[in-house]
């Protein structure tokens, strides 16, 4: 079969493969430091010097920012279009006194039985995108041409929030268009069991900011008679949850609706270790809505957090002021069909109302995205989920994420794709920390699992 051909090539040629990534691996290309902008570019031009013996019209297209790659196939079968999505912008590796060697040169070692890749991008996200571009190699190396018509976009600045993204999707829409998205920026369930995320949530970014008197008061002149905007502002946050942890905002909970019972059963039937999820982060107990599993807690329910709260003298030392002002960031993960517009509504209505005479309220916006989720009917999952079960020798895992992931709502919005989350990270990775590392298993099935899928989807 050509499909054994394709796998054997790939495995005949895992050391090539591993120089090609650590050619990739050395170049410092940190987005979030414009000292680097050089470097981001010279790993475009790599990537684009790498695409085009592969049968790839491809270029380095500039941006506001850092440039984008952008690559159409030339040679392919007639099936349907697909849009590979990764990043090759790395965070910045510091502490450097952490790390047991460069981050910006790359070793194969072994800990734990495991050959592990070690390099800052390792696993996030130079060793996921590099795992289809060697399966794309295999192809044209065996059998000159890919099963499917393939658009390849890489980014230079997702580890920044991506803000040349939208601008370059508006400019560029047409050219983008594709059936379905494959992006590669997620993880396996664990290190033998392949995962397909399905579920992303959505993000409202909210900073209220409670005005009282017009300047900081002394506490011993005004303590008692005049408003404290801290103790306001906290009275607030207090009632934004029930005792039954639920968010206590009117409508809050409009479109969320309850789990597929497929995935129900399955996340239920996961050997999740709930007690030592809590024990590794120092707690013992769950929070958020009672009566849920800690995975739906995570993935497939909404929640409404404080993420910081600022108000009245914070140096050392004491400072006896009735503060004026005070101020809280919010952030609310949606799921389902909540709309986060009427979220944003909903929260601003919910904190004018419990404002006291004399305090007025101001926010600023700071974006917001709705959830996501791929139809389980979806063909392209059905098919991708067959693929993963033959190279793993075990079903994969519908999951969620509790995270969001600004561009896979792009390729919904702007393009009108769904995407396919298909990734080989691990847990343990240390993505954004010292000693990043990619397992070698992980690039390694990574690429025949890639293979697998292209050819699944030609069919």
């Amino acid at each position: 079969m050509a499909l054994d051909n394709i796998l054997a090539s790939i495995d005949a040629n895992l050391d090539r493969s591993l120089e090609r990534l650590f050619a990739l691996l050395r170049i410092p290309s940190v987005s979030t430091d414009l000292a680097f902008s050089a470097e981001c570019r010279r790993a475009a031009e790599w990537l684009v010097a790498e695409l085009g013996p592969l049968g790839f019209d491809a270029s380095v297209r500039p941006t506001k920012g850092h440039p984008m790659v952008v690559a159409h196939s030339r040679n392919t079968g007639a099936g349907p279009r697909v849009l590979f999505y990764g990043h090759y912008d790395v965070q910045p590796p510091v502490p450097l006194e952490q790390w047991k060697s460069p981050p910006f040169e790359p070793r194969l070692v072994e800990e734990n039985g495991r050959k592990q890749i070690v390099a800052r991008g390792a696993a996030d996200d130079k060793g996921q995108l590099m795992t289809f571009v060697e399966a794309c190699r295999a192809f044209i190396a065996v059998e000159g041409k890919l099963p499917v018509p393939v658009t390849i976009l890489f980014e230079g600045e997702e580890e920044t929030g991506s803000p040349s993204l939208k601008p370059f999707f508006d400019a560029n829409k047409e050219e983008l268009k594709a059936d379905v998205a494959l992006v590669c920026d997620t993880d396996m369930w664990d290190a033998e069991t392949p995962a397909v995320t399905t579920m992303l949530r959505g993000l409202v970014l909210e900073e209220v900011i409670v005005q009282g008197a017009s300047h900081d008061l002394h506490s011993g002149l005004f303590g008692g008679p005049a408003v404290n905007a801290i103790h306001v502002l906290a009275r607030i946050l207090a009632e934004l949850h029930g005792p039954d942890g639920r968010v206590a905002i009117p409508g809050f909970y409009e479109g969320v609706g309850e789990l597929d019972p497929e995935i129900r059963t399955q996340w239920t039937n996961l050997k999740f270790d709930e007690k030592r999820f809590l024990a590794d982060i120092g707690l013992t107990r769950p929070a958020g809505e009672a009566g849920r599993h800690i995975l739906e807690l995570m993935w497939a329910r909404p929640t409404c957090d404080a993420n910081g709260i600022i108000g009245g003298y914070t140096g050392e030392g004491s400072k006896t002021v009735i503060p004026a002002r005070a101020s809280a960031k919010i952030s609310f993960r949606l799921v389902g069909d909540q709309n986060p517009a009427a979220v944003c509504d909903a929260f601003r209505a919910f904190v004018r109302e419990r404002l006291p005479a004399d305090c007025k309220a101001e926010f600023i916006s700071h974006g917001a995205s709705p959830a996501l989720r791929l139809p389980l009917t979806s063909p392209y999952l059905a098919k991708t989920r067959a693929a993963l079960e033959a190279e793993f020798g075990r079903p994969a895992v519908l999951k969620g994420s509790g995270g969001s992931i600004p561009i896979v709502g792009s390729f919904k919005q702007d393009l009108g794709m769904d995407s396919l989350l298909v990734g080989f990270g691990l847990d343990d990775d240390r993505i954004h920390s010292p000693n990043e590392k990619y397992d070698l298993s992980s690039f390694h099935k990574g690429a025949r699992s890639w293979a697998r899928i292209l050819s699944a989807l030609a069919e």
